[in-house]
């Protein structure tokens, strides 16, 4: 799994937008129940250089991300990112275009509340009702921001002590935000900063200008004699699971055994294609266990000789990492003209713990492939179920080999069909009952989150049940990297999530 997603734990719109007499200012009021989060910029509707503005306040379980970190389930530090993901709500008012919000982070708590008015703003909470608004950050009385709209970490990022500052522009207006904001998120994970959320707003060039500051009005001389109404997203109060505001996790979780596509050196490939990851699984009794004594673990290679390593070392040993419990990895090179070696891991404690057997290709000997051999593979998941329960997480296994792949009568008679091992294949997830899709593939990230990991026997990847929606049918579609370009492919596996 490379992919995690925390829903907002509170959130809310506050402003200081007039009520509909177009008299009194909505700045007692509170959202903190409404589905849709709201952000606009009004300009002279009350008169005619009247400011109007409406900021989200949002806020992500990070403690519940902090455990889960602890307990292995997503990475360390530096070995992922976290994305805030925010779901544009389509409604009937006018949309602006071409315009930047800011996404920086809260410097005092405050509360959700229940409000839900967002037309009348008739939903207040003053002093003694449990809310954030525009003027005060909670019930308590003496509990106000200290400047009108929020408080916020706006100064210059240095790490360890103050907060970075984000913006994200929509140019359409219609988009959704999707927002690296990893750097804010590690600050709360390391405790340097306590963890009041997100503010999100418009720049302020974008918000209204005004030329005096009162108590429901900022100074904003440099802001525009326009407006910007109205940007919407849904909330964590929204119905739509896919909707509400997520902190998105995403990690490269690729296992990359060359064991099955294992190349011999060649003069005619550069010297990062001569290279090849092998990787040592220690099952014991079924489960995978850590090799005792492995701190020191290296890896040789054999010629073969009666099914057996032979002779002396084809290269100078080379250590092995752990990558996980009771998986390591080495990454090596040789140049030998065998078809059939041997690996042997050892250890200075233990001796020789595992050998196994490696089929060597040769570069020179492949043919040269005309660009249209591999548009198209036949592809099956050879372990996929018809459903799964909402909490299940399912380790599925690819088989795939080329479409115009022509077995002889031999080959059919006497083996099972190999598959073809793909180095670069990813995945996206497809609601059926729609066609939208639910998880993009990655292939133009970074963060490789749904890229597949291989072994000698193929394709596989983890799925975690649990971000789809119970009650759907689902399919996973697969893309692989072919002919120097992306090629997805036609088949749709299809499995359905149910609640139990």
């Amino acid at each position: 799994m490379a992919i995690k997603r925390y829903k907002a734990s509170k959130d809310n719109t506050i402003t200081n937008a007039y009520k509909l007499n177009l008299s009194t200012r909505g700045t007692g009021s509170n959202m903190g129940a409404s589905d849709i989060l709201e952000v606009f910029s009004i300009y002279g509707q009350q008169t005619t250089s009247s400011a109007e503005l409406s900021r989200i306040l949002l806020q992500f379980p990070i403690d519940t991300v902090s455990a889960d970190r602890l307990a292995g389930i997503i990475p360390a530090v530096g070995s992922a990112s976290f994305y805030l993901r925010m779901f544009n709500a389509r409604h009937s008012e006018q949309l602006p275009k071409d315009f930047t919000v800011n996404v920086l982070a809260v410097s005092q708590s405050w509360q959700e509340g229940f409000g839900l008015d967002m037309e009348s703003y008739t939903d207040e909470t003053e002093d003694a009702i449990e809310g954030s608004n525009w003027v005060n950050r909670d019930s308590n009385p003496v509990a106000t921001w200290d400047q009108i709209g929020g408080d916020y970490h706006s100064s210059s990022y240095l790490a360890g002590s103050t907060m970075p500052n984000y913006t994200f522009t929509f140019n359409n207006g219609d988009e959704d935000l999707l927002l690296d904001v990893t750097t804010a998120v590690e600050e709360w994970l390391d405790g340097t900063q306590v963890n009041n959320g997100f503010g999100i707003f418009l720049t302020s060039s974008q918000e209204a200008h005004t030329t005096a500051s009162d108590s429901s009005v900022l100074l904003n001389a440099e802001g525009q004699q326009t407006s910007f109404y109205t940007k919407r997203f849904f909330s964590r109060s929204s119905e739509f699971f896919f909707k509400v505001p997520v902190l998105e996790v995403r990690w490269d979780s690729r296992v990359m055994d060359d064991r099955g596509i294992f190349y011999a050196s060649s003069s005619v490939a550069p010297a990062v294609d001569n290279l090849n990851n092998l990787y040592l699984y220690n099952y014991i009794r079924g489960s995978l266990k850590d090799i005792p004594h492995s701190e020191d673990l290296m890896v040789s290679l054999y010629a073969s000789y009666n099914d057996g390593p032979t002779g002396s070392s084809l290269i100078t040993p080379v250590a092995a990492s752990k990558v996980d419990t009771g998986i390591y990895k080495a990454q090596l090179s040789v140049n030998t003209t065998s078809s059939l070696i041997h690996d042997v891991w050892s250890g200075s404690v233990g001796g020789e713990y595992k050998t196994g057997s490696i089929s060597v290709k040769n570069f020179n000997d492949v043919c040269v492939l005309t660009a249209n051999d591999y548009l198209q593979h036949t592809t099956k998941i050879t372990n996929l179920k018809h459903s799964y329960g909402k909490e299940e997480k399912a380790k599925l296994r690819v088989f795939t080999r080329p479409r115009n792949f022509s077995p002889t009568i031999y080959t059919v008679a006497s083996t099972d069909i190999q598959g073809s091992i793909i180095p670069s294949a990813s995945y996206e997830v497809i609601r059926m009952a729609d066609g939208e899709t639910i998880f993009n593939h990655s292939t133009a990230s970074a963060d490789y989150h749904t890229y597949l990991s291989y072994d000698e026997s193929g394709g596989y990847f983890d799925f975690d049940m649990s971000l789809l929606e119970p009650g759907y049918m689902y399919a996973f579609k697969f893309a692989y990297f072919s002919s120097d370009d992306w090629r997805e492919q036609k088949e749709l596996f299809k499995f359905r999530v149910e609640s139990n």
